[in-house]
């Protein structure tokens, strides 16, 4: 084939381009950091994504010698800081943590600050966690299925708390109603520790909770745990089923967190922190820690954690519309 002057004129000024791109990415990643680096928790110290920042902020200081400031900026159920760092300057020096709402928010909130998917270049998410799908011991059910039949039979329904409405605990209960085909009232709360006071109180029947806020109460009989929410068992519960194992296959629901950067983050940048925090995640201390709360760390590809956050935002965006879930 034979190549005209003007199509190799073209190419001979493009390939230097990509090649000085791609040498000044290596030498930015080289040189990353050299100054410190800010990580957003769009949420109040304490929390779930609070601890798993500081985790990673800590670790990641440690082993780079540059400080690593944890900034936390709640509001919004997260959605000011997590739209902070769709503004900031892709330079890998602010990162925000998120939580699984980050794929609810575009189908549940009517304006967000920020596009999910589009602002964002996704490092890697950090941890899963399942939910104890748990009851209060009145209710005569010590199997899902068996939970099922007893929903049904009830005139009124029965109630379920949790710990806000537009998280994964409450949608997870819509995906459920839909599926098997009973009513639950849904009884929302301001955190997991009064929805559970509600529960324990037997001023709801069930609930959708966090191991390390439930699994005390079910080891004293004050709750009976009938499945967990993710594909696989838990190992802090390992003869407790899942619910996929309890006649709905494919049924998951998980708590996760991950690490994002602004859209436009050079991909050596984006590179470098994701092959830090996997090295981190797989550190004894933290990985202890985490599998003795119930978390599974994760670590997986920025590719990976793309196409997951894509494939949850498909998902819950189904479940509101065809729940009409809304905010309570």
């Amino acid at each position: 084939m034979k190549i005209s002057n003007g199509l190799l004129r073209q190419v001979c000024n493009v390939v230097p381009l990509l090649l000085c791109a791609s040498i000044a990415g290596a030498a930015l990643a080289q040189s990353y950091p050299n100054k410190p680096i800010r990580i957003i928790v769009p949420y109040p110290p304490g929390g779930a994504t609070d601890l798993i920042g500081r985790t990673i902020g800590l670790k990641l200081a440690e082993a780079w010698t540059r400080p690593v400031i944890v900034d936390n900026r709640g509001g919004a159920e997260g959605n000011i800081g997590i739209g902070l760092v769709a503004q900031a300057v892709p330079d890998g020096y602010t990162l925000v943590v998120v939580p699984a709402n980050l794929a609810i928010n575009p189908s549940f909130h009517r304006k967000l600050s920020y596009d999910p998917v589009k602002d964002f270049a996704p490092i890697t998410q950090v941890t899963s966690q399942a939910y104890l799908f748990v009851v209060h011991p009145s209710v005569p059910a010590k199997t899902v299925k068996e939970f099922i039949a007893f929903a049904k039979s009830k005139k009124d329904g029965i109630t379920y708390t949790s710990s806000g409405s537009g998280l994964p605990p409450h949608l997870g209960w819509e995906l459920l109603k839909r599926l098997a085909g009973f009513d639950a009232l849904h009884v929302p709360y301001k955190g997991t520790a009064p929805s559970m006071i509600a529960l324990i109180a037997g001023e709801a029947d069930a609930s959708m909770v966090t191991p390390p806020s439930s699994l005390s109460h079910v080891r004293t009989g004050r709750l009976r745990a009938l499945a967990v929410t993710s594909l696989k068992r838990s190992v802090l519960l390992p003869d407790v089923p899942t619910v996929a194992e309890s006649g709905f296959p494919g049924f998951e629901v998980s708590g996760w967190i991950g690490l994002l950067a602004p859209a436009g983050t050079p991909r050596e940048v984006v590179a470098k922190l994701h092959n830090e925090i996997s090295r981190i995640l797989k550190l004894p201390d933290v990985r202890d820690r985490m599998v003795a709360d119930g978390v599974d760390p994760v670590g997986g590809t920025p590719e990976e954690f793309e196409a997951y956050i894509k494939a949850e935002i498909i998902k819950w965006a189904k479940v509101i519309k065809q729940s009409g879930a809304r905010a309570d």
